[in-house]
């Protein structure tokens, strides 16, 4: 068996700090989350400045926040703040005085910055110049933005084929840059263009396209309001989007019945104190799960499946009174085929694979049996398994049974992660895009578009490892510690000639390189982006569908920050040179041309510069929204789909994994050490299991373990990690991300969507022993 190179490394350094637990909280914000809040503004140092954006964040006219794509009210806005407490995380860690300068490279190695954690890196500053790190070289040194492009266009021009070139994108970026950015790539000539929606969201977009006609939710935010059920499935709001609560608090008061199904009984899932209201500030809270199901990791299949059953069965006893037979009929096709697979399941097994008992199941069957405006929620712990396809899917086959989708109240709500990650892929970034799509940009820009589909993440690092693609660009994000197998990935990384990251602040990435290097600062989304004098504003689109501008107002720390605009715009020109068609030139100098170029090229945009200009801005065509379902199948319904139910089995010294974030962390940006609502502070190496394991195992609580996964073949190895009691199903365990990142195989991947599975892991967990690791 091969063994994988015993960590720490450079790319994954083990430290244990000093663990502090307490109980887990039963609700989340509150003031807490304010002081946790606020507490941010005052250690960067920027009070009056944080302030002052604080003021501007998320109000119409105002800048975007640079964290969660959740959307805005459409009518009023708080005056108080339209905000949550990690997005004022988010700002501070963008509006900080802090400043990573030529001196601070000089002072401090690639390597010695290596040792440090995440989180102590992130904390350095804003970066304020370009570097550059020569093969063979310790330090980053500065270089001019021109040396830069140059450095980039020579190594781009010496590729045997545009395909050894890969162009990553964060869900940071912009729709104006965005745009652009896949235009070069497209006129450089290759499609490679790996996303962040390939790590949380592409498994959504591949089970909805064929199944509703559109790759995207159908609800607004009003929806929420007006539904009599909503079901939150794997997916924690008080962590990963924290002002959801205030829309799922607007419902519950409307009379709305909750169903939180999740491993682990997160507090965003069982109450809320609103901070804006005296009952919050006053720490009464309201409950909010009217039924929770602590499934076990996988087991979501199973309960759905179980679900559907169940509602079969109380329409057969009430014909007419459970599914909107209607619907079904006029809308939809292969209803009868589902329903008739039903009948090869058996509900005690269901029950078991979920490991819920069958009452509770049907509890959850008849909120869904006795009501027609049905919203269901997921997040990656659904998108993340390997049958994450197949499961939103089914959670599309009960909706489409019940009639719940495209009308008011009703239908899927896949709940986005970064700002503007669903933007990114309107403006065509992916790397499968469609014959329509690239005809549209050859009719308008005058040159033929490769049509070869290109590397996704995952391909693109298996392409890096074997040395097929030379060259990777980063367009923001933190393309080590976002991805999986961390140690196969870095070395991926070093068998790069040049990598290159667009970047607001220090990150791993930059320390786990190619044989050249180089960093290139950008301006934040609350940084003024001035250009030939104009303030400018970007426009990005939030998890709804919802286009609307964002102005930054803040000096930016360095006169040495260029925008995310400029910096494509001019690659493309020291990189094509004479033979492009397309005038980059006037693209950087005005963002309404841009948008007039996507305008052209994207439907839904027309009049775009006119509506982006409107307050709250506009919503993109959504025709699933309004019960048109364009799948193209037997003259466009919406289609039922059959999946199968995995019986998952573990060998008796294994346990199923599931990685997930801190309370204290946005994707890979640690903010702190404190995950308040599970209970533990200063410390990230944690494995949450449950009592009963531990027992079995002779495991006490802060014990010293090391985690391994045999995947492949390879013994991958997460050394020195303390065991946490918890209330999880037996047999499963959570981790933090991006530590355990290392042991989740680049081959374990979602059906179809080809995204890592992330919450799928097959462990074992044993005594810590010093040759391991730390």
């Amino acid at each position: 068996m091969k063994k994988l190179k015993v960590l720490p490394d450079p790319e994954n350094p083990v430290k244990l700090l000093d663990l502090k637990y307490t109980p887990a909280k039963t609700w989340a914000a509150g003031i807490p989350a304010v002081v946790a809040a606020f507490s941010d503004i005052l250690q960067e140092r920027i009070p009056l400045r944080g302030m002052r954006a604080l003021f501007s964040m998320n109000q119409k006219g105002g800048f975007d926040c640079p964290s969660c794509a959740w959307p805005d009210p459409d009518d009023e806005r708080s005056p108080i703040g339209e905000y949550c407490e990690n997005g004022v995380k988010a700002l501070a860690e963008e509006a900080t005085s802090k400043k990573v300068t030529a001196d601070f490279f000089a002072e401090n190695s690639v390597y010695d910055l290596a040792q440090l954690i995440d989180f102590e890196i992130g904390k350095k500053g804003r970066l304020a110049e370009p570097m550059f790190l020569a093969k063979g070289g310790t330090h980053y040194q500065p270089i001019s933005w021109e040396k830069a492009f140059e450095k980039i266009a020579s190594h781009l021009n010496a590729l045997g084929s545009p395909n050894e070139a890969a162009f990553y994108t964060s869900g940071r970026t912009s729709n104006e840059t965005s745009f652009l950015y896949q235009l070069f790539a497209k006129e450089f000539g290759t499609n490679n263009m790996p996303d962040c929606s390939n790590m949380c969201h592409e498994t959504s977009g591949t089970a909805l396209l064929p199944t509703i006609g559109i790759g995207k939710g159908t609800v607004k935010l009003d929806d929420f309001y007006q539904a009599e059920v909503i079901v939150i499935i794997g997916h924690n709001p008080g962590t990963n989007a924290p002002r959801m609560m205030s829309a799922l608090q607007k419902g519950k008061k409307n009379g709305a019945k909750i169903i939180a199904i999740n491993p682990m009984p997160e507090a965003g899932l069982m109450g809320f104190r609103d901070p804006q209201a005296l009952n919050g500030i006053l720490g009464i809270g309201e409950h909010y799960s009217d039924l929770y199901l602590p499934v076990k990791i996988n087991g979501d299949m199973a309960l759905l499946k179980a679900i559907g059953i169940l509602l079969a069965e109380a329409e057969e006893e009430s014909p007419g009174h459970v599914f909107d037979r209607d619907f079904i009929a006029e809308k939809t096709t292969g209803a009868e085929t589902y329903l008739a697979q039903l009948k090869n399941y058996n509900l005690s097994d269901l029950a078991e694979a979920a490991g819920l008992n069958i009452e509770e199941i049907k509890q959850a069957a008849a909120i869904i049996a006795k009501h027609k405006r049905i919203i269901f929620a997921w997040g990656m712990g659904l998108t993340q398994q390997p049958n994450g396809v197949d499961m939103i899917r089914e959670i599309v086959n009960i909706l489409l049974l019940k009639g719940s989708i495209g009308k008011p109240g009703a239908g899927v709500c896949p709940v986005r992660g970064h700002s503007n990650v669903q933007g990114n892929r309107t403006m065509l970034i992916n790397e499968k895009p469609t014959s329509q799509q690239l005809d549209r940009i050859r009719d308008v820009f005058g040159f033929e578009p490769p049509r070869a589909h290109g590397y996704d993440v995952v391909g693109a690092i298996k392409a890096m490892h074997a040395k097929e693609v030379k060259v990777l660009f980063a367009m923001g994000g933190n393309f080590l510690s976002a991805t999986p197998d961390t140690t196969f990935t870095a070395e991926a990384l070093r068998r790069l000639k040049l990598s290159v990251h667009v970047s607001t602040k220090l990150n791993r990435s930059h320390l786990v390189h190619g044989e050249e290097a180089l960093i290139l600062p950008t301006l934040s989304r609350s940084d003024i982006d001035m250009v030939g004098g104009v303030h400018q504003f970007i426009s990005t689109e939030n998890s709804m569908g919802v286009v609307q501008s964002s102005k930054g107002i803040l000096k930016p720390v360095s006169d040495q920050l260029l925008n995310e605009t400029h910096i494509v715009c001019r690659m493309a020109m020291a990189t094509l040179g004479d033979r492009s068609v397309v005038n980059w030139a006037a693209y950087a100098e005005d963002y309404d041309k841009i948008r007039d170029a996507i305008e052209k090229c994207i439907p839904g945009f027309e009049h775009y510069n006119e509506k982006v200009r409107h307050k709250g801005g506009f919503y993109l065509p959504n025709a699933a929204r309004e019960g048109q379902f364009m799948t193209g199948k037997d003259g466009n319904r919406a289609a039922f789909t059959i999946s199968g139910v995995p019986f998952n089995q573990l060998a008796e010294n294994e346990y199923m994994m599931a990685t997930t974030r801190t309370h204290d962390q946005f994707n890979t940006t640690i903010y702190g050490l404190e995950d308040r609502y599970r209970g533990i502070k200063n410390e990230r190496r944690v494995v949450f299991m449950n009592q009963k394991d531990m027992d079995r195992e002779g495991f006490k609580a802060e014990d010293k373990v090391d985690l391994f996964n045999y995947d492949d073949g390879i013994e991958r190895i997460a050394p020195l990690f303390l065991v946490v009691p918890y209330s999880i199903p037996e047999r499963n365990t959570v981790t933090y991300f991006p530590e355990t990142n290392v042991l989740v195989s680049i081959n374990n991947v979602v059906a179809e969507s080809n995204m890592p599975a992330s919450k799928f892991i097959k462990i074992q967990i044993r005594r810590h022993q010093p040759d391991a690791g730390g």
